[in-house]
Parts: C-alpha cells; structure tokens; sequence
C-alpha cells in the first residue's frame, strides 16, 4: 500500500510540473523576451507582417566584437530577436533592398556589422532560438543601412516607416538602427 501511494504522489508531482510548464509556454507575454509585432499596410491593402521576440538590454553590451563579450556579436547570424525564430509574411511580391521577394511566409536573420548589416530571408520556416539553416535555404541576402539611434534602445524593436508603395523597415537596439527600402 505504502508503493501505491508514493507512486500515486510521485505521478501527481510530474503531472502538476508538466501542467504548470505548458501553462508557462502558453502565456508568452511572461517571457523575458516578450512577443512583438510589426506590420506595413501598402495603400492597395497588401501588407507585410513580422513576428518577433523582444529582448531587452537589462545594461549589457549588445553589439560589438566577440572578445569584448557583446550579446550579438559582429559577423556572426543573429537570429534577430528572441525565442522562435522572427517571421517575415507577405501577401503580395516585393522588392526587399533591390532584390525580388515573392508573396510568402519566411524566416529572418541579420548578419549584424559595425557599419552595415544583412537581411537573411529565409525559405526555411519554423525554427527556434539560433538554428540558422544555413546558406542554402538563404532566398536573398540584402544589405541593411546602419546609423546611432538618437537615445539609447532597451527593448529590441522591429518597425516599418510607412509610405504609399514602400515601407522601410526599421530594427533598432542599443544606440543602433538598421534600414531597408522594402518596394512593391
């Protein structure tokens, strides 16, 4: 009787962590990294939306060289963002930093430098964290603007400055801003 009962209270505790973990997924506005989204309406209605994970700076050093131990370092994929991977979704063809980008749902990366930064679109969807697919699943590589930000950037934003046929797309962090011209 005393096995029936430790193993009925051995069950119960698994049962209660295994409830309160998926309880703490479901609720993805706890997160340190809580989720954001950014959107660009074109004046025909077609649209461009990007989910995202917003970490904050919490006083770390986010970009810089690997040695001075900066968050995202210089050179490397960034998985631009936090948690799942950052979506990029379009309902119509576009024209991202010059080179074509049909209608569809990817994956973004940035390779982040001191003075330019890529935009990695990728065919490849669904991945978590860092798990960057690789060259091959690459559909363009366009280089990104890069300028200070007026004041310093806690939480890790994706925008879109808006305008007719174009959006820009903004990523700001730190003291940084990335840009790119995104045309239909």
């Amino acid at each position: 009787m005393k096995k029936f009962a430790l193993l009925a209270a051995l069950l119960f505790a698994v049962a209660t962590l295994a409830s309160a973990q998926m309880g703490m997924s479901k609720d993805k506005s706890k997160r340190p990294s809580p989720p954001a989204s950014a959107e660009c309406k074109f004046s025909d209605g077609k649209t461009i939306k990007m989910d995202y994970s917003s970490p904050r700076a919490k006083g770390r050093k986010i970009f810089g060289e690997a040695s001075d131990k900066a968050l995202v370092p210089y050179g490397e994929v960034w998985r631009t963002g936090a948690n799942e991977a950052t979506t990029f979704v379009s309902d119509t063809n576009l024209t991202v930093g010059g080179k074509a980008v049909p209608a569809g749902s990817y994956t973004i990366f940035t390779v982040p430098k001191a003075d330019a930064w890529s935009l990695v679109i990728s065919k490849k969807t669904g991945e978590w964290g860092t798990e960057y697919p690789g060259e091959k699943e690459d559909l363009v590589r366009v280089p990104m603007s890069v300028s200070k930000t007026s004041a310093p950037v806690e939480n890790f934003t994706i925008a879109f400055d808006q305008g007719g046929s174009k959006c820009t797309l903004r990523m700001e962090w730190e003291n940084t801003r990335a840009s790119v011209e995104i045309t239909k």
